[in-house]
């Protein structure tokens, strides 16, 4: 029996983001024939997670998330739970990431790194350090002040006269859409479009594995 990459991902109802999310998952199991990769969500599409765990063996659990939060720290740790199966750290902040957007960002006078948008503290400090990284000020697409139209507004009333939204999601989806309508003049692609980031979620697998087979020892 193949061991298992479980990913996981938040799930979205935009068909282009479902397909993005599947279309990294395929590359992630086109590099790794010998593993069986396979694809969950804690939110809005099936299978669940907790769905999913009950079924496999040997597996490491690889959140297809940018920040650690509620959705770590509860649905996905609730779903492993008693089961022994590790679950890495997620795909950001990381240094592919900050690659993947640098690449993607034209000349500008200003950068708004924008983020999905959550109350919890650790998910907001490591948002802040990649925006740190990025030299961007930081905003978010939904929920958490400051918002990314606000923050672009706030720019432009200073002077800036091209100002880039880095977009700190991983796929197409609602808050995706969202940014082209903030006011800026530029939007980076998402980032599972970049085909360093498969590299990335495998990278999290071995370096579970590394950890467990640490731990035996």
């Amino acid at each position: 029996m193949k061991p298992t990459l479980l990913a996981v991902a938040h799930g979205t109802r935009s068909a282009a983001g479902q397909r993005q999310i599947r279309d990294l998952v395929a590359a992630v199991a086109r590099r790794r024939p010998e593993l069986d990769v396979r694809l969950s969500y804690v939110d809005v599409q099936q299978p669940r997670i907790g769905d999913v765990v009950p079924a496999v063996r040997d597996a490491v659990v690889v959140p297809l998330l940018l920040s650690a939060g509620y959705h770590v720290r509860v649905d996905i740790a609730n779903a492993v739970e008693g089961t022994g199966i590790p679950v890495t750290g997620t795909l950001g902040p990381d240094e592919v990431l900050l690659r993947s957007l640098t690449r993607n960002l034209p000349a500008a006078d200003a950068v708004v790194l924008a983020a999905a948008g959550s109350s919890d503290p650790a998910w907001r400090e490591s948002t802040h350090e990649m925006a740190s990284k990025l030299q961007a000020h930081v905003a978010y697409a939904s929920g958490s002040a400051p918002k990314v139209a606000d923050v672009v507004a706030d720019l432009r009333r200073r002077g800036a006269r091209r100002i880039a939204i880095a977009a700190y999601l991983l796929a197409d989806g609602l808050f995706y859409r969202t940014l082209h309508r903030a006011g800026a003049d530029s939007v980076t692609p998402p980032l599972c479009l970049d085909p360093t980031v498969a590299g990335l979620v495998l990278r999290r697998y071995e370096s579970a594995l590394l950890t467990t087979a640490a731990g035996r020892l």
